[in-house]
C-alpha cells in the first residue's frame, strides 16, 4: 500500500489538516474540537464502516492522537469527552504521553493472526496433493472440495505450496507480519495489541494496517503554538524529504515554503550526517580494522539501535557513540542560534522518541513527519508547486545526503575511509527491516561479522520508507539519488570531524 493514496491515508491527512486548522484559527478551542468529528464525518451513511457513529468514534481517537493526547479507554461506560486533557496538550512546548504507537480498538478488524484457508478456487482435483503433503492429516474432502481442520493445522504452508490452482490462501494479520520483533499480540476479542516492552516505534505496523487502526502521536499542534509564541523556530530536514512533496518541488522551493510557513531558517540534517560519517570512518580504521573491536554498529536509526540494546545487550559497546545526524545538527543549530527552538522534519516516527530520551541530550524541541507537515501546508493553503524559490540548499555533501536510503550510511563511511585512509580494507554490511536486522545481529553474535561495519535500518528501504513518508519507495529513492548528485562535494572535509568532537563536548 505504500505510495498509494488510499482512503486511510486521506483520512489521516485530513485529521492532521484539521488539527492544524484548530491551532491556526480556533477562537474557542474546546467547542471547535468537539465539533470536528461532525465536520470530518458530515454524511448520513458511512463510506467506510457500518455506521457514521463508529466512523466518528474512530475519528475522535485520531484527533486525540494528532493532538498528542492518549486514547480514551473503551472499557468504561463513560470514557470521557473528546477534549478531556486538552489543557495539558494546549501548550507551546514538546508534549508527549507514552506510548507513541497506539491501536484504536474500534478501528481494528481483528484480522486472523495466522491461518490457511481453502478458497472457492478449489477444483476438487483427483490427486488431492494438499491432502498428501499435510503432515498432520488436517485436510479432508467435503462436497468435493478440500477443507482444513484449523484445530489440527500447524501452519506449515505445505498445502498452499503444492496446490496446482493456488486455491489455498494464507491469512496473516498485516500489522503483525510487518513487525519484525513480535510486538503485536491480541486481546480477548482478537483485536491487535502492541506490547510496549518490545515495540521500538518504527511504525511499520501503522503503515501496513489496511484499516488504519494504528496511529502515532503528533506534535503539530504544540509546534504551531510555539510558532505563534514569537520564538525563533528553526527546522532541520532529513535528506529523505526529496520528492516527498511532489515531483515539481525542488529542494530550494521546499526551503522557501518552510520559511513561508513560519520557520526562521532551514538546515539540512545531512550536515550532521557529514560530521558523523567522518567520525565513524576514523573509528572503523582505528578500532575495527585493527581488530581491537570485533565489529561496529551504526546508531542513526533509533529503532534499530533500541532493538539491538534490548535483544542483544552484549552488542551495546559496539553501537556507535557518535551523535546521530538529528542530534548533531540540532546542536550545531543551537550553537549558532542559542535562542532558537529546533524542529526535526523527517520520515521517521521513532525520532519522536529519540528527541525525548534522557540518556543523551537531543537539543530537538519538536519532531514532525513529512505526512504531518503536509497537513500544516494544507491548513495554511500553501501550494508548494506554485512556490517561487528564494533560497538555496547546498550545504551538505553527497555522502550525508545518501543517509536517506538503505545502505547509504555504510557507503558514506566507506567513501570517507577510501578518501582519507587509502589502502584500509573496508567490510560493510547493511540490513533492512527489523527481521533482517535481527539476523545480522545473530550472525555478529556468532562471530561471523568480525571486521564489519553493520548498518541497520528498521524500515525496508531505509528512511525513504519511514512511517511518515508520502510517496512510493522507488520514487523516493530516485529523488534522493538526484538530490545527492546535486551536492557540490562528494565527501565532507576533514575539518567536520573536529566539529563533531566540539559538539559532543557540549
Amino acid at each position: 500500500m505504500r505510495g498509494i493514496d488510499t482512503p486511510v491515508r486521506q483520512r489521516r491527512r485530513r485529521v492532521f489538516k484539521e488539527v492544524a486548522n484548530l491551532a491556526y484559527n480556533s477562537t474557542n478551542l474546546k467547542d471547535d474540537m468537539e465539533a470536528l468529528p461532525y465536520k470530518i464525518v458530515d454524511y448520513e451513511e458511512s463510506e467506510f464502516w457500518e455506521s457514521v457513529y463508529r466512523d466518528r468514534a474512530i475519528i475522535r481517537e485520531r484527533i486525540r492522537l494528532a493532538m498528542g493526547m492518549s486514547l480514551r479507554p473503551e472499557n468504561r461506560e463513560h470514557p470521557g469527552h473528546l477534549t478531556q486533557g486538552l489543557e495539558e496538550s494546549n501548550i507551546d512546548e514538546k508534549y508527549y504521553e507514552p506510548p507513541l504507537m497506539q491501536v484504536i480498538p474500534s478501528a481494528c478488524n481483528a484480522c486472523p493472526e495466522n491461518r490457511y484457508e481453502v478458497t472457492s478456487s478449489c477444483m476438487g482435483c483427483l490427486a488431492h496433493p494438499c491432502q498428501s503433503v499435510c503432515p498432520k492429516g488436517a485436510i479432508s474432502m467435503k462436497n468435493g472440495k478440500s477443507v482444513i481442520d484449523q484445530e489440527k493445522c500447524i501452519k506449515c504452508g505445505k498445502c498452499r505450496e503444492i496446490c496446482p490452482y493456488d486455491a489455498i490462501c494464507h491469512k496473516e494479520r498485516p500489522c503483525k507480519a510487518a513487525c519484525g520483533i513480535g510486538a503485536i499480540t491480541s486481546d480477548h476479542l482478537g483485536r491487535a495489541v502492541i506490547d510496549n516492552e518490545k515495540c521500538v516505534s518504527c511504525g511499520q505496523c501503522m503503515v501496513s494496517c489496511p484499516f488504519g487502526a494504528i496511529a502515532d502521536k503528533s506534535q503539530i499542534f504544540q509546534l504551531i503554538r510555539a510558532m505563534q509564541s514569537g520564538r525563533k523556530i528553526i527546522a532541520q530536514v532529513a535528506p529523505a524529504f526529496a520528492g516527498q512533496f511532489g515531483p515539481k518541488v525542488t529542494p530550494e522551493m521546499f526551503k522557501t515554503a518552510l520559511k513561508e510557513l513560519g520557520f526562521a531558517d532551514v538546515y539540512e540534517t545531512a550536515l550532521g550526517a557529514d560530521m558523523g560519517c567522518m567520525a565513524e570512518a576514523e573509528h572503523y580504521v582505528k578500532e575495527v580494522a585493527t581488530g581491537k573491536q570485533q565489529f561496529a554498529l551504526t546508531s542513526c536509526c533509533p529503532s534499530w539501535s533500541v532493538m539491538a540494546k534490548n535483544l542483544f545487550p552484549e552488542t551495546i559497546d559496539k553501537i556507535s557513540n557518535e551523535l546521530t545526524p538529528m542530534v548533531a545538527t540540532a546542536r550545531l543549530i543551537k550553537q549558532e542560534h542559542p535562542d532558537a527552538s529546533v524542529v526535526f522534519i523527517g520520515p521517521c516516527a521513532s525520532k519522536k522518541l529519540e528527541a525525548s530520551r534522557r540518556t543523551v541530550r537531543s537539543d530537538v524541541d519538536f519532531v514532525i513527519t513529512f505526512e504531518e507537515l503536509t497537513g500544516m501546508f494544507e491548513a495554511k493553503g500553501i501550494l508548494l508547486d506554485e512556490i517561487k524559490a528564494m533560497d538555496e540548499m547546498k550545504d551538505a555533501t553527497a555522502a550525508g545526503r545518501g543517509y536517506g536510503v538503505a545502505g547509504g550510511v555504510a557507503n558514506a563511511i566507506k567513501e570517507c575511509i577510501e578518501q582519507y585512509y587509502p589502502g584500509t580494507p573496508v567490510n560493510i554490511q547493511h540490513a533492512e527491516s527489523l527481521a533482517e536486522c535481527k539476523k545480522a545481529l545473530l550472525l555478529a553474535k556468532a562471530g561471523k561479522m568480525n571486521g564489519c561495519l553493520i548498518e541497520g535500518m528498521a524500515c525496508p528501504g531505509g528512511c525513504i520508507a519511514g512511517a511518515g513518508t508520502n510517496i512510493a519507495i522507488p520514487i523516493a529513492a530516485r529523488a534522493v539519488d538526484k538530490f545527492k548528485n546535486e551536492a557540490e562535494k562528494k565527501v565532507p572535509d576533514e575539518s567536520v570531524d573536529q566539529e563533531m568532537v566540539e559538539l559532543e563536548k557540549e
